[in-house]
């Protein structure tokens, strides 16, 4: 028997790293700082403004070219992602050793600019672990054509539109394709277009979710069949794939011993990024 996976496809912020990380609080300051220093709304509006216009748009972009206003979306990406604390963000030894053992195909899936996801997969360490990359890029590929603000719309997740495109240029089994994101709505857009579901960061299920772990280091012991091989039998093929995800749950405890940190692993790999294909 086969895998019931063919292809894995992951959201990227709060998803393959913790929420408490210090990235979200940073955006939203910076959305805040944006909308004040840019646009020209009193400090006292801003965040209730972005809560508004997440709310009705998608995003805070999305609301505000929807409303007419002229922002350029790399200027707005780099003020926003420009100052963030991506030190903050550390090597993940244990989830590279778990996506590196997955066979199967590997996707980013995020609303967030390319720019942005390379920073930050390249401060996980995971820079080399996925085949490709949905991005912002992707999902808008006519935005810098626009003679006006409102002339295509911005297209986020948790919209449908979204994940068609995600899934048409991925060129994806739903039905085999296992979608990992933080966001409910998310989760719940993905299951709409057939899509199985893992909600991460919560040890309880939606209704549109098929798993659910707290985090996605979690990833080995809830969804086991992502390792299953179709030249395995029985329960020789679940003990084998028991043997080699302790083989590499182990690995990190050997890491932990030797305290290597991912401000070490940084200085030894150096500036070096190999980019994944970004669609």
């Amino acid at each position: 028997m086969d895998s019931p996976f063919n292809c894995l496809l992951f959201d990227l912020d709060d998803t393959l790293y913790p929420s408490n990380t210090g990235i979200a609080q940073g955006v939203k300051k910076n959305i805040d700082d944006f909308l004040i220093e840019k646009c020209g709304f009193p400090s006292t509006k801003a965040s209730s403004l972005r809560v508004e216009l997440f709310k009705t748009y998608g995003s805070t972009l999305a609301g505000l070219r929807a409303l007419g206003y002229d922002i350029d979306a790399d200027d707005y990406h780099g003020f926003v992602h420009g100052r963030l604390p991506y030190d903050m963000v550390k090597q993940d030894p244990q989830l590279r050793n778990l996506l590196r053992s997955i066979s199967q195909r590997k996707i980013i899936f995020t609303n967030s600019d390319r720019v942005h996801a390379m920073k930050i997969l390249k401060r996980l360490g995971l820079e080399d672990c996925f085949d490709q990359i949905i991005c912002f890029e992707t999902l808008n590929p006519n935005l810098p054509k626009a003679t006006r603000p409102d002339e295509f719309p911005v297209v986020l997740k948790p919209s449908i539109d979204a994940m068609k495109i995600a899934l048409d240029v991925s060129h994806v089994d739903p039905r085999r394709t296992l979608f990992f994101d933080d966001n409910v709505r998310n989760i719940a857009a993905g299951k709409a277009l057939g899509l199985r579901t893992c909600l991460v960061g919560k040890s309880v299920k939606t209704k549109e979710a098929d798993y659910a772990m707290e985090t996605v280091n979690n990833l080995a012991q809830v969804i086991q069949e992502i390792w299953v091989n179709k030249t395995d039998g029985g329960d020789a093929r679940m003990s084998r794939s028991r043997s080699k995800l302790d083989a590499i749950l182990g690995l990190e405890s050997e890491v932990d011993q030797f305290k290597i940190s991912g401000d070490l692993i940084e200085k030894d790999v150096g500036l070096g990024l190999r980019a994944p294909l970004c669609t």
